[in-house]
Parts: structure tokens; sequence; C-alpha cells
């Protein structure tokens, strides 16, 4: 799985971390909850702001 991955990610994080309100997460948070996922293999400098903003807003999408 890859930075570019969203949709997956987002699914990841909800069922890992099904108590957080993904319109509170910090980026510093969301990247390192990304990293830590199963199955994760990319690299932390092919991450920008765009790529957390694109994995919080579908998990957003994911938690409603």
């Amino acid at each position: 799985m890859k930075w570019t991955d969203t949709n997956t990610i987002a699914e990841m994080l909800y069922d890992t971390h099904p108590d957080i309100d993904p319109k509170t997460i910090r980026f510093t948070d969301l990247m390192n909850w990304v990293l830590a996922l199963e199955g994760f293999d990319d690299l932390p400098e092919h991450c920008g702001e765009k790529i957390l903003e694109a994995i919080q807003l579908a998990w957003m999408d994911e938690a409603s």
C-alpha cells in the first residue's frame, strides 16, 4: 500500500482508530498512523499535505 491508496488507508484507519474523529486529527499524527498500518510500504518523504488532506477526507467519508 502506498500514499496514493487513500481509500484503502482511510478504511484501515477507520477500523484501527474507531473512536477518533478524523476532523480533529493533526497531520503529524495522521502520517505516523499511516506509516504504522500493516501492509503500508512507502517512504515518509513521498507524503505531502495534499496527500494527508485526501486521506483525511476519505476517512471522514468512511466515518459518516
